[in-house]
């Protein structure tokens, strides 16, 4: 068997390098999707940055023009399934990173919302990994990286759409895992918390309606009651994880979760 030259040697743990590389990352324009886009362009990789929010690409882009790769804007509606798909031809590394979220009781759930968030969520994913297989599986090696949830380990009241797509979003990932190790392309979730970013902070009004609290103590009493570390987790530490997973040295780890979630699993 022969082990990757860069796992070789005492001190082989270089800097992540993707030079050469193409990244596809969803939801680019902000939150967790602009931090994974910025720290895969850091990485010298050229990422196709993908979201409906064409002035938030067009800052995303601005932002990055001194890093080592590049990023390329593009304005993208995922409920527009054949285009999700075709998007992703070509690409060595996907990143389905997209979400939206409403909080209802299922009995008040409009079921033409959570129809789009399992398209956007579960579905669209799904196109988008059928549209990038082609190319990893032809030059042998590709990564994907679906930015799953602690709520695609653990359900919570009044999210019945975003549970069910992020639990049907970590079935996908390891059914891809399967198919994809002898071709070597990995599959893997990245399972944060409460992430600092707008998605959550919409939340806000909609948890505080739910449970029956003040707006001011949703944080504290809903949002972080489950997690050991009292604290939003940032969008550039869900990035990190996401770069490690598309390195050299995660080559082994397929069909996973990477739990970022402040002890909340721990339970």
């Amino acid at each position: 068997m022969t082990v990757p030259s860069a796992l070789q040697g005492p001190h082989a743990a270089p800097l992540l390098d993707l030079g050469g590389r193409t990244v596809l990352v969803t939801g680019a324009a902000g939150g967790i999707g602009r931090a994974c886009t910025l720290r895969l362009a850091a990485a010298g990789a050229k990422v196709r940055a993908v979201d409906l929010d064409a002035p938030g690409l067009a800052a995303l882009a601005e932002r990055a023009q001194d890093l080592a790769g590049t990023v390329e804007p593009q304005v993208l509606d995922l409920t527009d399934l054949d285009a999700a798909e075709h998007a992703a031809a070509g690409t060595d590394i996907l990143v389905n990173n997209a979400g939206l979220q409403l909080v209802r009781p299922i009995e008040e759930f409009p079921p033409d919302v959570f129809h789009t968030v399992l398209t956007v969520m579960l579905e669209a994913p799904f196109r988008l990994i059928r549209g990038a297989l082609p190319h990893m599986y032809g030059q042998g090696w590709g990564r994907i990286v679906n930015v799953s949830s602690v709520h695609g380990l653990r359900a919570s009241a009044f999210k019945s759409a975003y549970v069910a797509a992020k639990h049907g979003l970590e079935g996908l990932s390891k059914t891809a895992a399967l198919e994809g190790a002898p071709h070597g392309v990995t599959s893997n979730c990245v399972n944060p918390a409460y992430v600092r970013t707008p998605l959550v902070e919409r939340q806000l009004t909609d948890q505080a309606q739910a449970h029956g609290i003040p707006e001011e103590r949703v944080l504290t009493e809903v949002l972080l009651q489950d997690s050991a570390v009292k604290r939003l987790i940032e969008p550039e530490e869900v990035a990190e994880a996401v770069a490690y997973l598309c390195g050299p040295h995660a080559s082994f780890v397929t069909g996973t979760s990477l739990v970022l979630d402040g002890g909340w699993t721990a339970h």
